[in-house]
């Protein structure tokens, strides 16, 4: 007769816990469903940590040469220089170009949603034509 302090070897002996996910119903966690989970938390965490820097890194060295001497920098120096109040010039420039960031990055995935990419490539190329042209003819006509 076996002694009732020993565990049958028939049966599993399983620690589980409650796992919820977004839009799933909560179901008990089991070895195997821990296996996947750690499984998916590390390769969206290593997804996570390649896209955003090299992201993060583009549009900030993009973003910071193409303003370099731009109108934008231009006038906030005067602003400095007329107002002899440096910090307050930089809080309000700096607080415009964040506001007109957001404007570009809410307008730009809004359209991602609704157009293709090649699309706005092309739309975006053709903004900057005729762009050009028109700062062209300004030129000329001077």
């Amino acid at each position: 007769m076996p002694s009732s302090d020993s565990t049958p070897s028939d049966t599993p002996s399983v620690i589980s816990e409650e796992v919820i996910v977004a839009g799933e119903t909560p179901r008990k966690r089991t070895s195997e469903t821990s296996d996947k989970s750690a499984d998916l938390s590390s390769n969206s965490a290593s997804v996570v940590g390649s896209g955003f820097w090299p992201v993060f890194i583009s549009t900030f060295a993009t973003i910071f040469l193409a303003e370099l001497g731009d109108k934008t920098q231009v006038t906030t120096m005067l602003m400095s220089a007329e107002s002899q109040a440096p910090l307050v010039v930089f809080l309000g420039a700096g607080l415009a170009l964040i506001s007109t960031s957001l404007i570009g990055v809410l307008l730009g995935q809004w359209l991602s949603t609704r157009v293709s990419e090649e699309t706005l490539d092309t739309c975006a190329g053709i903004l900057l034509i005729l762009i050009t042209i028109g700062l062209v003819g300004d030129i000329m006509s001077s």
